[in-house]
């Protein structure tokens, strides 16, 4: 009992040593780190399109150390390994990196700053696992992760492999609020087109059939369906051909939706109604139906609802709240309803988290003036005290086998 005792207070101290030495090598490149972020926001790019983002973060790696697998496995992809701890048997972690903007409106979702912090938080691990490389705690791997913003790159690079040996993986997202327990939904998305037969809409209409008819029905079943969905279900679709001139019966028709609940199970209960909407609304018109429902990778798999391990997420909790971060009560954080990512799919494959930290924007994500913030210097303190959260939190996990030994036991239960 008593060595049991002295050890766990070793792997107290050692952590805090080295949590002392993560936030120092951060709170030292606070410049850099924050030149990193500005040329980001200063040149945003689209899904898969992140050359300027891919050469720049790769090369902040290369300078402090990394080695640096670039392109891969996308073109815009990269993943980079502390060069001192490669061999390392102990537990591997991902720090996670996204930087593909929004159109028209750049980074309104602020992954210029998920750069940084990600950037920012494999500074402190690194010179932590550095200073205690004989020690042989882990080992750190960053990934640069492009077209979040539905590209689904990390279901991409997950199916490439490139998450087989991690242990656990961890990112952060800026947003008006700090949060833990806000859902993320997992998104299914589809395309239902509907093809009838063309007919002169004044001479000789009832020769027709009306694809838009089935689609403005099918539409209009949803939301009728509105009344039957869970509070946190989501539906929402755009027309995306409705015919060419008014004159002639349109022949063919299409809608693209989007279907979100907090959990697969309940996706599919949502998606299967859906189904039958788009069926029946063509059944009444005498069209014919074809709905693609559609994912990613070979897989073709939807974005999934991100589950934050317990574990990790106390761990983060306290350290946020250590440096001042203040966090709303955990049944508030459950109704602030989030979008969507692929970092849910990373954290069905391994323990993961996926804080959300608050900058100084009013308005919410994908908003001009959320843009405006994830440009100016006051996101930055809460951009380093998010990054120090997941190293020490890194830090903790690598240091106390009990706690690794936890995390994992937890990723594992139901």
């Amino acid at each position: 009992m008593a060595s049991e005792q002295k050890k766990q207070k070793t792997n107290d101290s050692l952590a805090k040593e080295l949590s002392e030495k993560a936030c120092s090598a951060i709170d030292n490149l606070s410049g850099e780190l924050h030149e990193l972020s500005n040329k980001l926001w200063a040149n945003p790019e689209l899904k898969f399109e992140e050359h300027f983002a891919h050469e720049t973060v790769t090369a902040f790696f290369e300078k402090h150390g990394f080695d640096v697998r670039k392109k891969y496995p996308l073109e815009t992809a990269f993943v980079a390994s502390n060069k001192t701890t490669q061999q390392g048997n102990g537990p591997c972690v991902a720090v996670l990196c996204e930087y593909d903007a929004l159109p028209k409106i750049g980074h309104a979702c602020g992954h210029n700053l998920i750069a940084e912090a990600g950037a920012a938080a494999a500074i402190g691990i690194k010179a932590a696992l550095d200073h205690n490389a004989t020690g042989n705690l882990g080992h750190l791997v960053v990934m640069g992760t492009p077209a979040e913003e539905g590209g689904g790159g990390k279901i991409l690079m997950l199916d490439a492999g490139c998450f087989d040996n991690v242990d656990f993986s961890m990112m952060v997202h800026p947003t008006p609020y700090d949060a833990l327990y806000a859902p993320y939904l997992a998104n299914q998305k589809v395309f239902v087109t509907f093809k009838g037969r063309a007919a002169h809409a004044a001479a000789f209409p009832w020769e027709g059939k009306n694809a838009l008819d089935a689609a403005v029905l099918s539409y209009n079943a949803i939301s009728m369906l509105r009344q039957q969905m869970k509070p946190t279900w989501r539906a929402h679709g755009v027309f995306t051909d409705g015919g060419t001139v008014p004159g002639i019966i349109p022949e063919t028709s299409q809608l693209h939706y989007f279907f979100r609940c907090p959990t697969l199970k309940d996706l599919e209960v949502l998606v299967e109604k859906a189904d039958h909407c788009f069926r029946g609304a063509a059944e009444a018109t005498g069209c014919t139906v074809d709905i693609n429902w559609y994912g990613y990778g070979e897989s073709q798999k939807p974005y999934v609802d991100v589950v934050n391990n317990p574990v990790l997420t106390d761990l983060y909790i306290k350290h946020a709240e250590s440096m001042g971060v203040k966090f709303p009560p955990k049944t508030l954080q459950e109704t602030f309803m989030m979008g969507s990512t692929d970092m849910g799919n990373v954290s069905h494959a391994v323990p993961a988290i996926h804080p959300v930290y608050k900058i100084a924007s009013i308005a919410g994500n994908h908003t001009h003036e959320f843009t405006a913030a994830t440009g100016g210097t006051e996101a930055q303190h809460p951009t380093l005290v998010a990054a120090k959260s997941m190293a020490m939190t890194t830090i903790d996990i690598l240091c106390k086998p009990e706690l690794l030994e936890k995390m994992k036991k937890t990723f594992r239960e139901p």
